[in-house]
This record gives C-alpha cells, structure tokens and sequence, in this order.
C-alpha cells in the first residue's frame, strides 16, 4: 500500500516515520500529480488557513475533493480534521471540504500553552491511547459520523464518516502507533471492496 502525507505545512514528517515504522510505502504530497499515486491520504495538524490557501495555490482542493468523494481514505489530525469537516465555526460555509459531517471549532482550547495531554479511550481497543492536544480543534457536534476515541468525560476526539478519519489529537507525537495502523486498515478496506 501507498500512503501520502501531505507535505505543504505542519509536521508531516511525524506522520510519515509513524506509517514508514508500520511497514509502507509512503509518499510526500507537494503537487497535484502526486494524489494520484497514493491509495491513502494524511492531512497533519499545522495550520488550517495555510494549508488550505497552500491546496488551493498549488490545484489540489478540487482534486482532494473529488478523491475523497470516489473513496480515498483520508486521515486529517487537528488541523487536517478542520479541511476535512463540513462546519467550522466562524468560517465561511465551504472553508472545510465536507467530507466528515461534524461541526469543529478552532483553536477551542485555547493558545498553545492551554495544550495539554490526556487519555483517549478507544472504540476499538481496550487500552487508552495517549493524546497530544496542540491548540487543538473541538469536535461540538459529532453528527453522523462514528466516535471511535473519547476523552474521559465523553467528549469526542476521534471520529470516522465512511473513508474518512479525524482526530482533534497528534498520534504522530507519540509512539503508539494503534491509530495509523487503524487508518491503514481502513485503506485495506477500500482496496478490498474495490476488488469485489
């Protein structure tokens, strides 16, 4: 499997060593003909205005969108998770792509000394994992979308809609790698259905 990270801000290259330790293919997202190449997408945290301005400049907003509505799976952190939703507070209504149908706040809790870290309970695993919380985004209204990670007073953190996956924390901060090795298996899902 090939894996892209997009490489236009933010600490991509967390991400990358992260999938590279899990055993795949992974290629930086810097231009348009580079989507193509890729079965699977990870937008990193940085900041979400420079990241979108950076797509649209270099003819990738459209592009992710239509990529994302044919099926690519796509992990978006913090800032990834703003692109990917389809309402941000105080944004304009098209400011994300839509794909994950929850309602997100930037920047919720507060400057970057108001980051902090705290347990995320796992849907899909009984131990928690650790979350790195950076001027991280909140998730106020889930929608349709699945909570696969809370923190401890329920509040969702991690949530996925179909082929895509959000987190309002940075797994690439830490060691464990239980949540990349989650999106790569909803990228064997993908690829599987598409062979049926």
């Amino acid at each position: 499997m090939t894996v892209g990270v997009l490489a236009l801000q933010g600490d991509f290259e967390r991400h990358q060593e992260r999938l590279a330790a899990l055993g795949v293919e992974v290629v930086p997202v810097k231009y348009a003909g580079d989507l193509d190449r890729v079965e699977g997408l990870v937008i990193p945290g940085g900041e979400s205005t420079t990241i979108r301005r950076l797509l649209v400049r270099s003819s990738m907003w459209e592009q992710l969108r239509y990529r994302v509505e044919e099926g690519l799976p796509v992990f978006g952190t913090c800032a990834g998770l703003i692109l990917l939703s389809r309402n941000v507070v105080a944004e304009d209504e098209d400011y994300g792509l839509g794909a994950l149908p929850v309602t997100v706040e930037r920047n919720a809790w507060g400057r970057q000394r108001e980051s902090f870290e705290a347990p995320v309970r796992l849907a899909f695993d009984d131990t928690p994992v650790r979350g790195v919380f950076i001027r991280a985004p909140r998730i106020l209204d889930a929608g349709e979308a699945e909570v696969l990670g809370r923190l401890a007073d329920g509040e969702p953190v991690l949530v996925r809609y179909r082929n895509v996956l959000g987190a309002t924390f940075h797994p690439e901060l830490t060691e464990d790698l239980r949540v990349h090795r989650y999106f790569l298996s909803m990228m064997e899902e993908a690829h599987a259905s598409q062979k049926s």
